[in-house]
């Protein structure tokens, strides 16, 4: 086997069952870590198995919706279901947490995030080939499927929370992209463009450059315990120069507080002002 033939047989793979059983595992862990989300697993089993199901297949459920197709169709996959399902059991229910605590044994994690990153990449790419089977050369459609295929559960983190009886609008990720919802808008349009030959690399290459990216940067964060973006430089730089955005919140906050230690030490000055006025009105009194 040459060099050249590795991205083509790369792009190749199948994903079922173990790069889909790595992305299960990998979302159902993150549910579990979430805040309150062990509580809701003892309280109603039937609310913690239907969040790990948008968290395992929020993106089928999304795009469906945006191209008016069924949203429960992702439940005719019933071998997937049973593994997402079995997963889910494993990491709420096994006695003395040994499934969770096997997993989250750092070298096991890492091998899981990257296999579920490598997932990441065919989902964009399939959702992007459905929505031009929709809408022909229609880039903003193939753009949105793309995205919401691949970053589905991030999307839907809010209806997901609801499930569990929790309400943070302002986790919102359109108000806050995480990186990976950013990352997947990205390769959305890298591979809309590429779909529609206005990118001249091939879809094999593009797949195993885009899914390289994918692992070594989450890979990397993970060792380091990193939540920085690697794209805070371009996103300053861009929102500065198309929005002027400016980091002036924080120089604000410094000058409020500078304003209010200043006004509070005026007003113990006239306090005590005021007091050696009260005190020599006394004494004159006596």
């Amino acid at each position: 086997m040459e060099l050249w033939q590795v991205p083509l047989l790369f792009s190749r793979l199948p994903m079922f069952p173990f790069f889909d059983l790595a992305h299960y595992v990998a979302s159902v862990m993150a549910l579990k870590e979430q805040r309150g989300a062990v509580e809701v697993s003892l309280r109603s089993p039937v609310a913690c198995w239907f969040s790990a199901m948008l968290y395992c297949f929020g993106g089928s459920v999304l795009s469906s919706l945006m191209l008016a197709e069924p949203p429960v169709a992702f439940l005719a996959k019933g071998t997937n279901i049973l593994l997402a399902s079995t997963v889910w059991y494993l990491v709420f229910y096994c006695p003395q947490d040994i499934f969770y605590q096997c997993f989250a044994f750092l070298p096991l994690r890492l091998l899981v995030a990257g296999m579920k990153e490598v997932t990441r990449t065919w989902k964009i790419t399939a959702g992007v080939a459905h929505a031009d089977s929709h809408f022909k050369d229609a880039w903003l459609v193939m753009v949105a499927v793309g995205w919401a295929r691949g970053a589905g559960g991030g999307l839907i983190s809010n209806f997901e929370q609801l499930v569990r009886g929790v309400w943070k609008p302002e986790t919102n990720e359109l108000l806050k992209m995480s990186y990976p919802v950013k990352v997947t808008l990205i390769g959305a349009v890298l591979f809309t463009l590429q779909h529609s030959q206005y990118l001249p690399i091939a879809r094999h290459n593009l797949m195993f450059l885009y899914t390289v990216f994918l692992v070594v940067s989450k890979v990397t964060m993970m060792l380091t315990r990193s939540s920085a973006s690697p794209f805070a430089p371009f996103e300053a730089a861009l929102g500065h120069m198309f929005f002027g955005l400016q980091k002036t919140p924080s120089k604000v906050k410094g000058e409020g507080a500078a304003t209010s230690n200043g006004s509070s030490v005026c007003d113990q000055s006239s306090s005590e002002q005021h007091c050696d006025v009260k005190k020599r009105q006394a004494k004159k009194t006596e």
